[in-house]
């Protein structure tokens, strides 16, 4: 971790409300389907932002998570290190974000590696759980486990078909986009090049 002072001022108040978007209850979420989707014993961190992030630092449990949602030899991550060096595990935190975005979590959902490893914003490795829970229980290929009520299923598509008659009628109407010219008159305007009338 790196070892860094107190921040002051502004770089104080954007740390608050980065610290305040963390969710407690959403943390006990993920900690549960992180337990039953790996599939380990695993023994289940004390509550509170600092316990979560010393929990996934070091990569392990994402890599772990990563892999138990493909089947069985088509595994993103074929080894993951158990390694205490800073560098490893940095890395395996990376792996996971690479695979994580193969298997189709939008890039503006996942976390940089360093709001994990120097818990500068947990509250985005929330959200990129949470982005991956949903993609795996809307893929429904069978490898998520875990209550699916703890995500919500992404939608997948909502096709509209129109008939060529619907798209040319649909050529005449002038959207509210562009504004409307009800009410609008000329009265009171007068014609060009004559003086405004002060009085």
């Amino acid at each position: 971790m790196a070892n860094r002072g107190p921040s002051y001022g502004l770089s104080r108040e954007v740390q608050e409300k980065i610290e305040q978007k963390y969710d407690l209850e959403l943390e006990n979420k993920l900690v549960d389907w992180i337990i039953i989707q790996s599939g380990e014993k695993i023994e289940h961190p004390p509550p509170g932002r600092q316990n979560f992030q010393k929990w996934l630092m070091d990569g392990t449990l994402l890599c772990k998570l990563i892999n138990s949602l493909h089947p069985k030899g088509k595994e993103p991550i074929p080894k993951i290190s158990e390694s205490k060096m800073a560098f490893k595990q940095m890395e395996q935190i990376s792996q996971f974000l690479k695979a994580a975005e193969i298997y189709g979590v939008r890039t503006t959902d996942i976390f940089q590696t360093v709001d994990l490893w120097e818990g500068k914003d947990m509250a985005a490795v929330q959200r990129t759980l949470m982005s991956l829970g949903s993609l795996a229980i809307t893929k429904d290929d069978g490898c998520y486990r875990g209550d699916p009520s703890w995500f919500h299923r992404k939608a997948q598509q909502n096709r509209r078909g129109f008939s060529e008659e619907q798209l040319r009628r649909g050529q005449n109407v002038i959207g509210l986009q562009m504004g409307s010219n009800k009410g609008a008159s000329q009265s009171g305007m007068t014609g060009y090049g004559m003086p405004r009338q002060i009085m």
